[in-house]
Protein backbone atom coordinates (compact mmCIF):
# COMPACT_ATOMS: atom_id res chain seq x y z
CA UNK A 1 0.00 0.00 0.00
CA UNK A 2 1.17 3.70 -0.59
CA UNK A 3 1.90 6.10 2.08
CA UNK A 4 0.63 8.62 0.19
CA UNK A 5 -2.15 9.70 -2.36
CA UNK A 6 -1.01 13.08 -4.24
CA UNK A 7 -4.29 14.80 -5.42
CA UNK A 8 -4.33 18.10 -7.82
CA UNK A 9 -7.07 19.94 -8.11
CA UNK A 10 -8.40 22.30 -11.41
CA UNK A 11 -10.80 24.40 -10.41
CA UNK A 12 -11.45 26.46 -7.35
CA UNK A 13 -16.05 26.20 -7.05
CA UNK A 14 -16.88 23.05 -6.26
CA UNK A 15 -13.56 21.33 -5.28
CA UNK A 16 -12.97 24.57 -2.93
CA UNK A 17 -16.59 24.18 -1.02
CA UNK A 18 -16.46 20.28 -0.98
CA UNK A 19 -13.57 18.12 -2.91
CA UNK A 20 -10.84 19.72 -0.84
CA UNK A 21 -12.05 19.05 2.48
CA UNK A 22 -13.34 15.81 1.72
CA UNK A 23 -9.70 14.69 0.71
CA UNK A 24 -7.94 16.54 3.71
CA UNK A 25 -10.62 14.99 5.94
CA UNK A 26 -9.05 11.01 4.44
CA UNK A 27 -6.10 9.22 5.63
CA UNK A 28 -3.16 8.51 3.59
CA UNK A 29 -4.11 11.61 1.44
CA UNK A 30 -2.79 15.07 0.32
CA UNK A 31 -3.78 17.73 -1.72
CA UNK A 32 -0.74 18.86 -3.56
CA UNK A 33 -1.48 21.31 -6.45
CA UNK A 34 -4.37 23.65 -7.09
CA UNK A 35 -4.99 25.24 -10.83
CA UNK A 36 -7.49 27.96 -11.30
CA UNK A 37 -8.04 29.90 -14.97
CA UNK A 38 -7.68 32.84 -12.24
CA UNK A 39 -3.95 33.21 -10.21
CA UNK A 40 -6.05 34.79 -8.02
CA UNK A 41 -8.38 31.94 -7.28
CA UNK A 42 -5.67 29.59 -7.28
CA UNK A 43 -3.35 31.58 -4.68
CA UNK A 44 -6.24 32.09 -2.18
CA UNK A 45 -7.35 28.54 -2.23
CA UNK A 46 -4.03 26.95 -1.48
CA UNK A 47 -3.25 29.57 1.43
CA UNK A 48 -6.90 28.34 2.72
CA UNK A 49 -5.93 24.84 2.87
CA UNK A 50 -2.43 25.21 3.35
CA UNK A 51 -1.44 23.68 -0.48
CA UNK A 52 2.05 23.84 -1.39
CA UNK A 53 1.49 24.73 -4.99
CA UNK A 54 -0.73 26.75 -6.77
CA UNK A 55 -0.92 27.98 -10.30
CA UNK A 56 -2.95 29.17 -13.55
CA UNK A 57 -2.16 27.07 -15.45
CA UNK A 58 -4.16 23.57 -14.71
CA UNK A 59 -1.04 21.50 -17.32
CA UNK A 60 1.64 22.28 -14.22
CA UNK A 61 -1.09 20.45 -12.21
CA UNK A 62 -1.65 17.65 -14.26
CA UNK A 63 2.22 16.76 -15.02
CA UNK A 64 2.95 17.63 -11.25
CA UNK A 65 5.62 14.79 -10.27
CA UNK A 66 3.56 14.16 -6.46
CA UNK A 67 0.10 14.44 -8.22
CA UNK A 68 -1.73 10.80 -8.40
CA UNK A 69 -5.16 12.03 -8.97
CA UNK A 70 -6.10 15.05 -11.10
CA UNK A 71 -9.92 16.45 -10.55
CA UNK A 72 -11.45 18.36 -12.87
CA UNK A 73 -13.87 20.69 -11.49
CA UNK A 74 -14.49 23.31 -14.65
CA UNK A 75 -16.82 24.35 -16.76
CA UNK A 76 -17.71 21.44 -19.19
CA UNK A 77 -15.85 22.46 -22.38
CA UNK A 78 -12.71 22.28 -20.97
CA UNK A 79 -13.23 18.44 -19.81
CA UNK A 80 -12.18 16.65 -22.96
CA UNK A 81 -8.39 18.17 -23.87
CA UNK A 82 -8.02 18.19 -19.73
CA UNK A 83 -9.05 14.43 -19.61
CA UNK A 84 -7.15 13.21 -22.56
CA UNK A 85 -3.82 15.05 -21.47
CA UNK A 86 -3.58 13.55 -17.97
CA UNK A 87 -4.70 10.23 -19.65
CA UNK A 88 -1.76 10.51 -21.95
CA UNK A 89 0.54 11.21 -18.10
CA UNK A 90 -0.73 8.08 -16.60
CA UNK A 91 -2.91 10.04 -14.14
CA UNK A 92 -5.86 8.76 -12.34
CA UNK A 93 -9.29 11.55 -13.19
CA UNK A 94 -12.35 12.40 -11.20
CA UNK A 95 -14.21 14.45 -13.83
CA UNK A 96 -16.99 16.77 -13.21
CA UNK A 97 -20.46 16.11 -14.73
CA UNK A 98 -21.47 16.45 -17.24
CA UNK A 99 -18.33 14.38 -18.98
CA UNK A 100 -18.04 16.59 -22.00
CA UNK A 101 -19.53 18.83 -24.32
CA UNK A 102 -21.14 15.94 -26.69
CA UNK A 103 -21.39 12.10 -27.45
CA UNK A 104 -18.73 12.80 -30.14
CA UNK A 105 -16.13 13.82 -26.82
CA UNK A 106 -17.04 11.94 -24.43
CA UNK A 107 -17.09 8.98 -27.26
CA UNK A 108 -12.89 10.05 -27.52
CA UNK A 109 -12.40 10.64 -23.71
CA UNK A 110 -13.91 7.00 -23.15
CA UNK A 111 -12.38 5.69 -25.85
CA UNK A 112 -8.87 7.01 -24.68
CA UNK A 113 -9.10 5.54 -20.97
CA UNK A 114 -9.68 1.78 -22.21
CA UNK A 115 -6.90 -0.28 -21.79
CA UNK A 116 -5.37 2.54 -19.56
CA UNK A 117 -4.23 1.49 -15.72
CA UNK A 118 -5.54 4.29 -14.01
CA UNK A 119 -9.01 5.29 -12.58
CA UNK A 120 -11.40 7.28 -15.26
CA UNK A 121 -14.13 8.24 -12.77
CA UNK A 122 -17.14 10.70 -13.49
CA UNK A 123 -17.98 12.23 -10.49
CA UNK A 124 -21.46 11.06 -9.55
CA UNK A 125 -21.23 10.93 -5.90
CA UNK A 126 -24.68 10.62 -4.92
CA UNK A 127 -24.33 7.04 -6.00
CA UNK A 128 -22.02 7.13 -2.28
CA UNK A 129 -25.04 8.83 -0.09
CA UNK A 130 -25.51 5.14 2.79
CA UNK A 131 -29.44 6.21 2.04
CA UNK A 132 -29.25 5.27 -1.68
CA UNK A 133 -26.45 2.59 -1.12
CA UNK A 134 -29.14 1.15 1.34
CA UNK A 135 -31.80 2.00 -1.11
CA UNK A 136 -30.25 0.36 -4.45
CA UNK A 137 -29.75 -2.66 -2.15
CA UNK A 138 -33.49 -2.78 -1.37
CA UNK A 139 -34.68 -2.41 -4.95
CA UNK A 140 -32.63 -5.76 -5.89
CA UNK A 141 -34.14 -7.49 -3.20
CA UNK A 142 -37.34 -6.91 -4.65
CA UNK A 143 -38.40 -4.40 -1.44
CA UNK A 144 -41.25 -3.14 -3.70
CA UNK A 145 -41.46 -5.21 -6.60
CA UNK A 146 -40.97 -4.86 -10.36
CA UNK A 147 -40.62 -0.80 -10.42
CA UNK A 148 -43.25 0.57 -12.93
CA UNK A 149 -42.55 4.43 -12.62
CA UNK A 150 -40.14 6.91 -11.25
CA UNK A 151 -39.86 10.20 -10.98
CA UNK A 152 -37.60 12.83 -9.98
CA UNK A 153 -38.03 16.53 -7.96
CA UNK A 154 -35.44 18.80 -8.09
CA UNK A 155 -36.05 21.82 -7.21
CA UNK A 156 -33.40 25.20 -6.50
CA UNK A 157 -34.16 28.93 -6.41
CA UNK A 158 -30.94 30.87 -6.03
CA UNK A 159 -30.74 31.38 -10.27
CA UNK A 160 -34.24 32.99 -9.91
CA UNK A 161 -32.33 35.66 -8.23
CA UNK A 162 -32.14 38.41 -11.13
CA UNK A 163 -28.50 39.78 -9.59
CA UNK A 164 -26.69 36.78 -9.90
CA UNK A 165 -24.33 37.49 -12.63
CA UNK A 166 -23.47 35.85 -16.26
CA UNK A 167 -20.98 33.72 -15.94
CA UNK A 168 -20.40 29.82 -18.35
CA UNK A 169 -23.63 28.37 -16.19
CA UNK A 170 -25.11 31.41 -18.38
CA UNK A 171 -23.83 29.95 -21.55
CA UNK A 172 -24.85 26.77 -23.80
CA UNK A 173 -21.21 27.52 -25.14
CA UNK A 174 -19.06 26.46 -22.51
CA UNK A 175 -21.77 23.82 -20.94
CA UNK A 176 -23.43 25.77 -19.00
CA UNK A 177 -27.51 25.16 -17.98
CA UNK A 178 -29.63 22.71 -15.32
CA UNK A 179 -29.92 19.58 -18.36
CA UNK A 180 -25.69 19.19 -18.00
CA UNK A 181 -25.47 20.48 -14.35
CA UNK A 182 -28.40 18.48 -12.73
CA UNK A 183 -30.48 16.37 -15.27
CA UNK A 184 -26.82 14.13 -15.54
CA UNK A 185 -27.21 13.42 -11.88
CA UNK A 186 -30.75 12.16 -12.58
CA UNK A 187 -29.96 10.24 -15.75
CA UNK A 188 -27.33 8.59 -13.52
CA UNK A 189 -29.35 7.85 -11.04
CA UNK A 190 -31.86 6.11 -13.12
CA UNK A 191 -29.21 4.03 -14.79
CA UNK A 192 -27.81 2.89 -11.51
CA UNK A 193 -30.79 2.32 -9.81
CA UNK A 194 -32.65 0.46 -11.78
CA UNK A 195 -29.50 -1.22 -13.84
CA UNK A 196 -31.48 -0.65 -16.91
CA UNK A 197 -31.06 2.27 -19.90
CA UNK A 198 -33.23 5.20 -21.15
CA UNK A 199 -34.98 3.65 -24.10
CA UNK A 200 -36.48 7.19 -25.31
CA UNK A 201 -36.86 10.37 -24.08
CA UNK A 202 -38.71 13.66 -24.56
CA UNK A 203 -37.51 16.84 -23.32
CA UNK A 204 -38.29 19.98 -22.60
CA UNK A 205 -35.49 22.70 -21.88
CA UNK A 206 -36.43 26.70 -20.81
CA UNK A 207 -34.52 29.79 -19.99
CA UNK A 208 -36.62 31.54 -17.16
CA UNK A 209 -33.97 34.45 -16.66
CA UNK A 210 -33.04 35.51 -20.07
CA UNK A 211 -31.12 38.22 -18.94
CA UNK A 212 -27.88 38.51 -16.05
CA UNK A 213 -25.15 41.71 -15.64
CA UNK A 214 -22.10 41.02 -17.02
CA UNK A 215 -19.89 44.16 -16.09
CA UNK A 216 -21.75 46.99 -16.23
CA UNK A 217 -24.27 45.45 -18.84
CA UNK A 218 -27.26 43.29 -19.53
CA UNK A 219 -26.17 39.91 -20.97
CA UNK A 220 -28.53 37.48 -23.13
CA UNK A 221 -28.80 33.51 -21.18
CA UNK A 222 -28.33 30.97 -23.63
CA UNK A 223 -28.20 28.21 -21.02
CA UNK A 224 -31.73 26.55 -19.89
CA UNK A 225 -32.67 26.82 -16.09
CA UNK A 226 -35.35 24.75 -16.29
CA UNK A 227 -35.17 20.71 -18.36
CA UNK A 228 -38.60 18.13 -17.99
CA UNK A 229 -37.93 14.79 -19.50
CA UNK A 230 -40.59 12.05 -20.04
CA UNK A 231 -38.76 8.24 -19.94
CA UNK A 232 -39.14 4.85 -20.97
CA UNK A 233 -36.72 2.27 -19.72
CA UNK A 234 -35.33 -0.81 -21.48
CA UNK A 235 -36.61 -3.87 -19.02
CA UNK A 236 -34.20 -4.70 -16.54
CA UNK A 237 -34.55 -7.14 -13.84
CA UNK A 238 -35.80 -4.46 -11.71
CA UNK A 239 -38.26 -2.51 -14.42
CA UNK A 240 -40.60 -4.06 -16.56
CA UNK A 241 -42.84 -1.17 -19.23
CA UNK A 242 -41.03 1.51 -17.17
CA UNK A 243 -42.01 5.20 -17.35
CA UNK A 244 -40.22 8.02 -15.66
CA UNK A 245 -40.94 11.64 -15.16
CA UNK A 246 -38.42 14.53 -14.19
CA UNK A 247 -39.07 18.06 -13.39
CA UNK A 248 -35.37 20.32 -12.46
CA UNK A 249 -35.94 23.94 -11.87
CA UNK A 250 -33.09 26.20 -10.76
CA UNK A 251 -35.58 29.36 -10.34
CA UNK A 252 -38.48 27.30 -7.94
CA UNK A 253 -38.66 27.93 -4.34
CA UNK A 254 -39.22 28.18 -1.39
CA UNK A 255 -37.52 25.46 -0.78
CA UNK A 256 -34.44 22.80 -2.15
CA UNK A 257 -35.78 19.92 -3.15
CA UNK A 258 -33.78 16.82 -4.64
CA UNK A 259 -36.32 13.64 -4.29
CA UNK A 260 -36.46 10.48 -6.35
CA UNK A 261 -38.86 7.89 -6.29
CA UNK A 262 -39.71 4.63 -7.40
CA UNK A 263 -43.26 3.09 -8.04
CA UNK A 264 -43.32 -0.46 -8.04
CA UNK A 265 -46.03 -3.50 -7.85
CA UNK A 266 -45.62 -3.99 -4.36
CA UNK A 267 -44.88 -0.88 -3.09
CA UNK A 268 -43.17 2.67 -3.48
CA UNK A 269 -40.14 3.87 -2.11
CA UNK A 270 -38.87 7.42 -1.71
CA UNK A 271 -35.35 8.69 -1.25
CA UNK A 272 -34.48 12.55 -0.23
CA UNK A 273 -31.91 14.93 -0.31
CA UNK A 274 -29.33 14.01 2.36
CA UNK A 275 -29.90 9.87 1.59
CA UNK A 276 -33.42 9.63 3.81
CA UNK A 277 -35.23 6.81 2.98
CA UNK A 278 -38.96 6.18 3.00
CA UNK A 279 -41.14 2.99 2.17
CA UNK A 280 -45.08 2.58 1.85
CA UNK A 281 -46.13 -1.18 1.19
CA UNK A 282 -48.82 -1.70 -0.97
CA UNK A 283 -52.17 -0.83 0.81
CA UNK A 284 -50.47 1.48 3.30
CA UNK A 285 -51.74 4.75 3.64
CA UNK A 286 -48.80 6.69 4.61
CA UNK A 287 -44.73 6.80 4.70
CA UNK A 288 -42.26 4.93 6.83
CA UNK A 289 -38.75 5.76 7.26
CA UNK A 290 -35.92 3.81 7.80
CA UNK A 291 -33.28 5.15 9.69
CA UNK A 292 -29.91 5.95 8.23
CA UNK A 293 -26.63 6.20 10.24
CA UNK A 294 -25.21 10.11 10.17
CA UNK A 295 -22.51 11.15 8.50
CA UNK A 296 -20.27 13.30 10.20
CA UNK A 297 -18.82 16.21 7.57
CA UNK A 298 -15.41 17.61 6.80
CA UNK A 299 -14.89 20.64 8.95
CA UNK A 300 -16.39 24.07 6.77
CA UNK A 301 -17.94 21.85 3.91
CA UNK A 302 -21.94 22.18 3.91
CA UNK A 303 -24.04 19.60 5.28
CA UNK A 304 -26.03 18.52 2.23
CA UNK A 305 -27.22 16.21 -0.22
CA UNK A 306 -24.04 16.22 -3.16
CA UNK A 307 -21.34 16.49 -0.38
CA UNK A 308 -22.19 14.02 1.97
CA UNK A 309 -21.70 11.57 -1.10
CA UNK A 310 -18.59 13.13 -1.48
CA UNK A 311 -17.35 12.44 2.26
CA UNK A 312 -18.64 8.82 1.26
CA UNK A 313 -16.50 8.79 -2.18
CA UNK A 314 -13.46 10.58 -1.51
CA UNK A 315 -11.73 7.88 0.90
CA UNK A 316 -12.86 4.91 -1.54
CA UNK A 317 -11.12 6.86 -4.67
CA UNK A 318 -7.91 7.21 -2.05
CA UNK A 319 -7.98 4.02 -1.01
CA UNK A 320 -8.35 1.84 -4.35
CA UNK A 321 -5.18 3.88 -5.63
CA UNK A 322 -3.51 3.37 -2.63
CA UNK A 323 -4.18 -0.02 -3.17
CA UNK A 324 -3.04 -0.24 -6.79
CA UNK A 325 -7.23 -0.40 -7.99
CA UNK A 326 -8.95 0.53 -10.98
CA UNK A 327 -12.33 -0.16 -10.28
CA UNK A 328 -14.48 1.42 -7.17
CA UNK A 329 -17.71 -0.72 -7.08
CA UNK A 330 -20.53 1.52 -7.18
CA UNK A 331 -18.31 4.24 -9.06
CA UNK A 332 -19.41 6.12 -12.51
CA UNK A 333 -16.87 5.45 -14.90
CA UNK A 334 -16.23 7.02 -17.89
CA UNK A 335 -18.36 4.50 -19.54
CA UNK A 336 -21.38 5.77 -17.63
CA UNK A 337 -19.96 9.38 -18.33
CA UNK A 338 -20.82 8.51 -22.40
CA UNK A 339 -24.22 6.51 -21.67
CA UNK A 340 -25.63 10.03 -19.55
CA UNK A 341 -24.04 12.13 -22.36
CA UNK A 342 -25.94 10.07 -25.31
CA UNK A 343 -29.03 10.83 -23.30
CA UNK A 344 -28.36 14.61 -22.89
CA UNK A 345 -27.71 14.91 -26.26
CA UNK A 346 -30.64 13.03 -27.23
CA UNK A 347 -32.55 15.36 -24.96
CA UNK A 348 -31.37 18.37 -26.70
CA UNK A 349 -32.49 17.24 -30.47
CA UNK A 350 -35.97 16.67 -28.35
CA UNK A 351 -36.06 19.70 -27.13
CA UNK A 352 -35.58 21.55 -30.53
CA UNK A 353 -37.73 19.18 -32.88
CA UNK A 354 -40.54 18.31 -30.26
CA UNK A 355 -40.29 14.63 -30.60
CA UNK A 356 -39.35 12.14 -28.63
CA UNK A 357 -36.03 10.10 -29.13
CA UNK A 358 -36.06 6.76 -29.38
CA UNK A 359 -32.90 4.08 -28.64
CA UNK A 360 -32.29 2.12 -31.92
CA UNK A 361 -29.44 0.43 -29.53
CA UNK A 362 -29.72 1.74 -25.76
CA UNK A 363 -26.25 1.40 -25.04
CA UNK A 364 -25.02 3.51 -28.21
CA UNK A 365 -27.71 6.12 -30.14
CA UNK A 366 -31.31 7.72 -30.38
CA UNK A 367 -33.38 8.23 -33.19
CA UNK A 368 -36.38 10.40 -34.28
CA UNK A 369 -39.33 8.14 -33.20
Amino acid sequence: MRKNVGIGIIGTGFARRVQIPAFQACENAAVVSVASGSIENAESTAKEFGVGHFTGDWRETVSHADVDLVCITTPPKLHREMALFALKQGKHILCEKPMAMNVGEADEMASAARGVDVLALIDHELRFQPGRQMAYSMLRDGAIGMIRHAKYLFQASYRADLSVPWNWWSDIEQGGGALGAINSHIIDSFRWFLGTEISSVFCQLQTNIKQRPFLGEMRAVTSDDQANMLLRFADSETTEDATGLVSVSMTEGPRHRNRIEFYGTEGTLRVEDRGKIFVAKQGESDWTEIEIEPTKMAEGMPDTGFPLGFMHFAPRIVDAIANVETQIEHAATFGDGLAVQRVLDAARVSDRSGDTLVATDAASAFEVA
